[in-house]
C-alpha cells in the first residue's frame, strides 16, 4: 500500500474500515426496525456526515426520504467554536413526520442541540438524532443521540467524511490526526 501524505498526518487509526462497516450495518438494522412503516425523512449534516449518512440509508430496508442541511460552527479550528450557522436549509418540510438528525460526531454538543432545537420549533411527528461518534466528555450542553456509533475518547479524529480544513474526508478509515499537524 503507497502511503500518502495525508496517511503520513495520521498517528494512529482509532476505527477501522471494517469496524466502522460493521457498525453501521448494525445502526441501520436497529433504524429499519424502528422506522418500519414509519417512512423517516433522514436528514444529512453536510458535509461531515455524508460518508456515514450514504452508508446507512443504503444499507436500511425501510422506505425512507433522505434531505440534507448544512451548518458551520467549526471553522477552519480544530475545536467547535458555539456559534451555529445555517448554510444550507432543508428542502423538505418537516411538518408531522418522523425526522431522523445524521451527524458525524458530537464534540461540544452544541451543533446538535441547536439544529434538535431548531428542527423540533417546525412540528415534527418525532425527531431523532444518530451520530458516528460520541466525545462524551467533551459536550457542553445536555445531548445524547438516540443512536451512536462509537463513544471515543477526545481525539482530533479525521477521516470518513470528518475533515480538518476540508483535507482527510476520503479515508476510509477514522485515524487520530497528529497534533503538529493543526496545531
Amino acid at each position: 500500500m503507497r502511503i500518502t501524505t495525508e496517511q503520513n498526518d495520521i498517528s494512529s487509526v482509532l476505527f477501522s474500515e471494517e469496524q466502522i462497516e460493521e457498525r453501521v450495518n448494525q445502526l441501520a438494522k436497529q433504524l429499519t426496525a424502528d422506522y418500519e412503516g414509519k417512512d423517516p425523512l433522514m436528514i444529512c449534516v453536510l458535509k461531515g456526515a455524508s460518508f456515514f449518512y450514504a452508508d446507512l440509508c443504503r444499507s436500511m430496508k425501510c422506505r425512507l426520504f433522505m434531505d440534507f442541511i448544512a451548518v458551520s460552527s467549526y471553522g477552519m479550528n480544530a475545536r467547535s467554536t458555539g456559534v451555529v450557522r445555517i448554510i444550507k436549509d432543508l428542502d423538505k418540510n418537516i411538518t408531522d413526520r418522523h425526522v431522523v438528525i445524521v451527524e458525524d460526531i458530537i464534540d461540544s454538543g452544541l451543533t446538535l442541540k441547536y439544529l434538535k432545537e431548531l428542527l423540533s420549533a417546525r412540528k415534527p411527528a418525532s425527531i431523532k438524532t444518530i451520530c458516528l461518534l460520541d466525545k462524551i466528555t467533551q459536550h457542553k450542553c445536555e445531548i445524547k443521540p438516540d443512536y451512536c456509533g462509537f463513544s471515543m475518547p477526545d481525539h482530533f479524529v479525521v477521516g470518513y467524511g470528518l475533515d480538518y480544513s476540508d483535507y482527510y474526508r476520503n479515508l476510509p478509515y477514522i485515524g487520530i490526526l497528529k497534533p503538529e499537524t493543526y496545531q
